[in-house]
């Protein structure tokens, strides 16, 4: 009888410490199911400062970016080419994402800034290319007139090629104590698979212009160009981030698998914006991709079909960051609203 009162006694004492832990942690629950799983309307999740954090993160890239291209003899001229670009006005979303990944498997900022900052690079050559009249043919980037138009066609090259070597020297060079010279070379392939799918997809960019495809054949094309064009470089900086930072192999594929869903949803919106924003709200030529004939988004499912699957592809980037640390996820989430609802 004393056995059976004690063991009633424990029963009742385990379940009131059971339920004593989950009223005690049911909000935190909340917040972080609710913060990942809410609808897409907002660009803050539960109450991140997302914005005050995006402004300073671009504060120290700037800062960084600057101190990185100083003008100098001899080659001025192609140093003043790649200033025009690299540091213009610009969201810095991949070297944010870069650092803010870095952050969340336990780096810090300093970490990771000379990836940060050869990812920007990276991406500022990538938009040197593509205005080129042989390749998009745009004469306006970031309200700007784009860099062959103010420095010349040769100049304009020499100057992309230049920042994809000061990308790979920043990376290189600027190291710390604490970071290991394997992680060092696992971020350049990264680099270097990046810029492979840079050309990859803008290559399948310029052969598919004009040509009639179906709707699943159309579909796969504009993965393929859009998985290697636009999320190659999102994809990179936030692996990148996670690899200076020590993160797992677990943690670097799924921030992978995070990365490469925003970089879809990235061109999605952008291709819709090309179609319902001017060239003022945008600061880059309106229309143009429908005038080229360039297949998008909108062109093979319409635009509401479109910012649907936007939509769907934000969820699925919030997926993967399921489990990691909620303060320290929070940039990412945060990311991902901010790209599915902007509007330029």
């Amino acid at each position: 009888m004393e056995n059976r009162e004690a063991f009633v006694y424990i029963v009742i004492s385990i379940f009131r410490s059971l339920q004593f832990l989950f009223w005690r942690f049911r909000p935190r629950y909340n917040d972080v199911t609710s913060a990942l799983t809410r609808p897409l309307t907002s660009a803050a999740s539960y109450d991140f400062k997302f914005m005050s954090y995006m402004v300073n993160k671009a504060k120290s890239v700037n800062k960084a970016l600057e101190e990185a291209v100083p003008l100098r003899e001899p080659e001025l001229k192609i140093r003043e080419a790649m200033r025009y670009t690299l540091l213009s006005d610009g969201k810095r979303v991949r070297p944010m994402l870069c650092l803010a990944a870095c952050e969340l498997v336990g780096g810090q900022e300093s970490t990771a800034m000379s990836a940060a900052c050869a990812i920007e690079m990276l991406h500022a050559s990538s938009l040197i290319l593509d205005d080129l009249p042989c390749m998009d043919n745009d004469s306006l980037r970031r309200g700007k007139p784009t860099n062959h138009i103010v420095f010349g066609e040769s100049i304009a090259i020499l100057a992309s090629q230049a920042l994809i070597a000061l990308a790979v020297q920043k990376t290189t060079s600027s190291t710390f104590a604490d970071v290991p010279p394997e992680r060092i070379l696992k971020t350049v392939q990264e680099m270097v698979k990046a810029v492979e799918g840079l050309v990859a997809g803008q290559q399948a960019d310029l052969a598919g212009e004009g040509m009639r495809f179906d709707s699943d054949t159309g579909l796969e094309h504009l993965e393929f160009i859009h998985i290697h064009k636009t999320a190659a470089l999102l994809e990179a900086a936030a692996v990148m981030g996670a690899i200076m930072g020590g993160g797992s192999d677990e943690e670097i594929e799924r921030l992978r698998s995070y990365a490469r869903c925003i970089g879809l949803m990235f061109q999605v919106v952008d291709d819709v914006l090309d179609v319902t924003k001017s060239s003022e709200e945008l600061g880059k030529t309106a229309g143009k991709d429908l005038i080229a004939g360039k297949l998008t988004y909108p062109r093979l499912m319409g635009v509401e079909k479109s910012k649907e699957y936007a939509e769907r592809l934000n969820i699925e980037a919030r997926e993967h960051l399921l489990g990691f640390d909620i303060d320290k996820v929070a940039p990412l989430v945060s990311l991902a609203d901010y790209i599915v609802n902007r509007q330029n």
